[in-house]
C-alpha cells in the first residue's frame, strides 16, 4: 500500500510563492509519473504539472512560466514550488502518484489560498 504525505500549503498573498512537497511511501512499488491536481470550490479537479521518472514534465496553460515541477527519484518526492501566484490559484492540491503497474494513489490534499 502506498501513502501520500503533502505538506506546505498555505495562505499567502497575490504574488507570493509556496512550495507543496508530496512523499510517497511503500513497499514494492515504483513509480512512472508525479504530479499536482487542484480543485477550487465549485470547479472540476485539474492538472497542475505532472513529471515522468525520466523528466518530461506537463504543465497546465494557467501556471506555465510561474509553476515549476521537480522530483527526487531516490526519496519519491515531489514538489510544487509556486510562484507569482494570484488568487485564481486558490485551490485544494492534491499529489498524484501512478506507479508502473497497479493503479494510481492520490494525497489527502493540501488548501493553498491566495488572498490579500
Amino acid at each position: 500500500q502506498v501513502q501520500l504525505v503533502e505538506s506546505g500549503g498555505g495562505l499567502v498573498q497575490p504574488g507570493g510563492s509556496l512550495r507543496l512537497s508530496c512523499l510517497a511511501s511503500g513497499s514494492h512499488f515504483n513509480i512512472d509519473v508525479m504530479g499536482w491536481y487542484r480543485q477550487a470550490p465549485g470547479k472540476q479537479r485539474e492538472l497542475v504539472a505532472s513529471m515522468y521518472r525520466g523528466g518530461s514534465t506537463n504543465y497546465a496553460d494557467s501556471v506555465k512560466g510561474r509553476f515549476t515541477i521537480s522530483r527526487d527519484n531516490a526519496k519519491n518526492t515531489v514538489y510544487l514550488q509556486m510562484n507569482s501566484l494570484k488568487p485564481e490559484d486558490t485551490a485544494v492540491y492534491y499529489c498524484n502518484v501512478v506507479p508502473y503497474k497497479g493503479s494510481a494513489y492520490w494525497g489527502q490534499g493540501t488548501q493553498v489560498t491566495v488572498s490579500s
